[in-house]
């Protein structure tokens, strides 16, 4: 890939980036991604369109809105940085092929549904159940080659995903009387399954874990987090997979030789 092509995709994932923005603060707030423009959410104002230039418009306004000076979260340039980086990233390591199309259109959802579970502890329906369904269609193309899976492994990921991981939420909350896991998280994993197929489903949920693990006892130690708040485990779950989507098969390969040997 040339520097020129680079500098494009990095460009068009910026911009887009804006929008991801759009949907993670509306969605949870069932509000229209098309009306009314980008506006303040302190004074309601709308913004400029120089005041709107992925990452340069924040940096120019030091974070704050022209009208009221109300401040901007710095969550907004780095979703657009994350979604710039990621485009490019994709790029690199696919090439520029469909493939590499579909797999950009699966990390902005994901981008949009980390963001919004990390706030809300919640996985959008409007995202998920159409998510798992264009995910098969995809695998079912006859030109779609990998990562993607065959169409029957990527319809029993579903099935085992979704199936599999309600029925360990189900059993758990009826053991416990505790509600272990949302099924929005069950949705989730239905989706990456109809993305990769069965195969990343193990290593999906073994990284997810060991992250989420990570991540909340460092959160209660440092931070004095208290345990028994929920933790999101979508962002985990997603992390998990996109970890599979470079490295999963590689980690097979090295795995299953190191135990046969």
């Amino acid at each position: 890939m040339t520097w020129t092509i680079g500098f494009i995709l990095f460009i068009y994932g910026a911009v887009m980036g804006s929008f991801l923005n759009v949907c993670i603060y509306r969605l949870p707030r069932e509000e229209s991604i098309v009306f009314p423009g980008s506006h303040c959410p302190i004074c309601q104002k709308p913004i400029l369109w120089r005041d709107n230039i992925p990452l340069l418009g924040w940096a120019l306004l030091r974070g704050r809105c022209r009208q009221c000076q109300g401040s901007i979260s710095p969550l907004y340039p780095l979703v657009e940085l994350v979604t710039a980086l990621l485009t490019v990233g994709l790029g690199v390591r696919f090439g520029l092929t469909l493939e590499t199309l579909f797999l950009v259109i699966l990390g902005y959802a994901f981008i949009v549904l980390t963001m919004i579970d990390f706030e809300h502890y919640i996985l959008p329906d409007v995202i998920t159940l159409p998510g798992i369904i264009f995910g098969l269609l995809v695998t079912a193309l006859p030109w779609i080659g990998p990562p993607f899976p065959p169409f029957k492994e990527a319809l029993i990921g579903v099935v085992a995903g979704g199936g599999g991981l309600w029925g360990f939420a189900w059993l758990f909350e009826k053991i416990t009387g505790k509600v272990g896991m949302g099924f929005g998280d069950v949705k989730l994993t239905a989706l990456i399954g109809a993305w990769m197929g069965w195969q990343a489903l193990p290593f999906t949920i073994f990284v997810s874990a060991l992250i989420g693990s990570v991540v909340g006892i460092t959160w209660i130690l440092i931070a004095g987090r208290d345990r028994h708040l929920p933790i999101p485990f979508g962002p985990y779950l997603i992390g998990g997979a996109w970890c599979y989507l470079y490295w999963g098969p590689e980690a097979y390969t090295w795995y299953f030789g190191l135990i046969l040997h």
